[in-house]
């Protein structure tokens, strides 16, 4: 099930009904997942299901639908499985031949493409890229031929250590940086990427970060 990516506000009428009529909801985070339930009205019990403990929980939840009961699957943002946890479950409810519905909402991914100034027609989501410098070169190699637009998360620390590996595989193409989507502070930025390099090595970035960049064939960015 999709929850908001930032704003509380940008969830769907069956979420908050799906929710409400589930016997259980399993959380990657109760906390924010409470937060979430108390604005809308929602009084249910939760449980968590996070990357730690969803392969020992997931037994557990199996036995409970098959008892009868019901499971909504939510992670902190977006939706589940999407870099967040939840494949486990689902793999284990289709595999016992319990049906399993998505109840689409928000996404990072979506979200960010749609306001990039990128075409969007195909795109390629990469999740987080890798950390290692070795790793992130290679990685960023391989991504050289791709022409549509690569989506991926990545931590406001790394971020210039990114751009900076992005300029030194890919050179000078179009890069966008989403900060804090759908939040108070949201910031998109779209340019070259030594601008954005430069614009992030003076002012260190903060919050979450989605970072879309065109690695071949670059149709041109607007600001």
């Amino acid at each position: 099930m999709g929850t908001p990516i930032g704003n509380l506000s940008d969830i769907t009428l069956r979420a908050v009904e799906t929710l409400r009529g589930a016997s259980l909801i399993a959380a990657e985070d109760t906390r924010r997942t409470r937060l979430l339930c108390q604005r809308h009205g929602i009084d249910r019990p939760l449980v968590s299901l996070h990357g730690h403990n969803e392969q020992a929980r997931t037994v557990e939840l199996i036995q409970r639908l098959q008892n009868g009961e019901s499971i909504a699957l939510v992670t902190d943002a977006g939706m589940p499985v999407l870099s967040d946890p939840g494949a486990i479950l689902v793999k284990g409810a289709a595999d016992a031949g319990i049906p399993v519905t998505a109840v689409p909402g928000p996404s990072a991914v979506v979200a960010a493409l749609a306001i990039s100034g990128l075409r969007g027609e195909r795109f390629r989501f990469e999740g987080f890229p890798p950390r290692k410098p070795k790793a992130l070169a290679e990685w960023l190699h391989r991504m050289a031929e791709e022409p549509a637009p690569v989506v991926c998360f990545e931590s406001p620390y790394r971020l210039v250590k990114t751009l900076r590996a992005i300029q030194q595989e890919l050179g000078e193409i179009p890069v966008v940086v989403g900060r804090e989507l759908t939040k108070l502070h949201e910031e998109v930025a779209r340019g070259s990427t030594s601008e954005l390099l430069a614009r992030y090595t003076q002012r260190a970035p903060q919050g979450e970060v989605t970072l879309i960049f065109q690695p071949k064939g670059a149709g041109g960015i607007s600001d």
